[in-house]
């Protein structure tokens, strides 16, 4: 799939895409058998009034990704809201490890679903985490490492074949590429000029498109500077406006602290946040939807929680971000995500609003430029 970046086109939306929903031995050896995603999503509880958990699925109930049907229905119910393509998570931790790999080599390899894909490499390292009042701690469970020029080239290689695919999302020719901790690689530069480089000898395209994923704005110049195509900036990290933000978020630590509830914030401030217009105009910075977040699954009530995410606000966000892109060239959107069902940030169907965010996406993208 080649996207080319120009006023006239529609969004491209592309969907984070979680492998998490299957058992594999590292996850049987660290949390017990048969764990996975929905092993937290299941036990979730109700930290207040009106907490809306658990979430649980609904058309395609607590899946098991080993089942090539269920890859199938989600590309349909993608293909039904308007999403252009997956951005599968990727886990390569160095040395040729990788972890999670399954549903996309599938994919590749037997040419189903029908439905574009990409790669975003998660390059962190997995910790087994405790959430707590002074933050996050725990013990490592995989290093990411960054082993130099041989193990990049293995790296490369283990994916040329998806890199080839005709379903892999291309900008302009290029295809599309995302790192998530890219300041937590040192020899980054390096690592992008060698993958040109090889992409150039297999006869696939000039260069990458390489996508940064930014924690909030501050990292923005930076990552210019490393020679990234474009920065997908997470919403939820903005750095605080003003003073009066920053005692805002101290109050809300506070509270959190002396009642024991979440952190929580207002959806409609998100609304009016994923929009900066100091960034999110530039044409190398690709902005976010985000339909709802709720890490309780996870970090119980050390969590931050989106409250009122709402299809009817869910709209409202869609149409502020579609505006803001109608005059831009580039209007690739990162949709964060479609299944991240253990954050409470997902697109599937669930019980409460069933097919709704689906529609709501489907409806506003027919409205585009009409």
């Amino acid at each position: 799939m080649n996207y080319i970046t120009e006023k006239k086109s529609k969004p491209l939306i592309l969907a984070y895409y979680l492998p998490q929903f299957h058992p594999f031995k590292e996850n049987n050896e660290w949390w017990g058998k048969g764990f996975t995603e929905w092993t937290n999503v299941g036990k979730a509880k109700p930290l207040y009034k009106g907490h809306y958990q658990p979430k649980i699925p609904a058309d395609l109930g607590y899946y098991d990704l080993r089942l090539p049907i269920i890859a199938e229905q989600q590309a349909e119910l993608a293909k039904e809201s308007g999403v252009d393509g997956f951005c599968y998570w990727h886990y390569w931790f160095g040395d040729g490890k990788e972890l999670m790999e399954m549903p996309f080599y599938r994919a590749v390899k037997t040419g189903k679903p029908d439905f574009p894909f990409c790669l975003g490499w998660a390059n962190e390292s997995w910790m087994a985490k405790l959430w707590n009042k002074n933050g996050v701690t725990g013990k490592t469970l995989i290093e990411q490492k960054y082993t130099g020029k041989e193990d990049h080239e293995l790296h490369f290689y283990r994916y040329k074949e998806a890199f080839s695919d005709a379903r892999y999302i291309k900008i302009n020719g290029r295809p599309f590429f995302l790192i998530y901790r890219p300041l937590d690689f040192k020899n980054i530069k390096d690592f992008m000029k060698q993958w040109n480089l090889l992409l150039q000898k297999e006869g696939i395209a000039d260069s990458f498109y390489f996508v940064a994923h930014a924690r909030n704005e501050s990292e923005y110049d930076s990552l210019v500077s490393l020679g990234f195509d474009a920065i997908n900036i997470f919403p939820l990290q903005r750095t605080p406006k003003d003073t009066k933000e920053f005692f805002k978020e101290l109050y809300n630590k506070f509270h959190k602290r002396i009642t024991g509830i979440p952190r929580l914030i207002d959806y409609k401030k998100i609304i009016d946040e994923t929009w900066n217009e100091q960034y999110e105009p530039k044409e190398n910075v690709l902005p976010t939807l985000i339909p709802n977040w709720d890490h309780s699954p996870r970090s119980g009530k050390h969590a931050l929680i989106l409250n009122n995410s709402t299809p009817d606000n869910w709209r409202i966000h869609i149409q502020k971000i579609f505006e803001g892109i109608s005059h831009k060239d580039n209007k690739i959107i990162m949709l964060k995500s479609w299944n991240e069902w253990g954050e409470g940030n997902y697109m599937e169907p669930d019980l409460k609003y069933g097919k709704a965010y689906i529609n709501v996406l489907k409806e506003e993208l027919g409205k585009f430029n009409k």
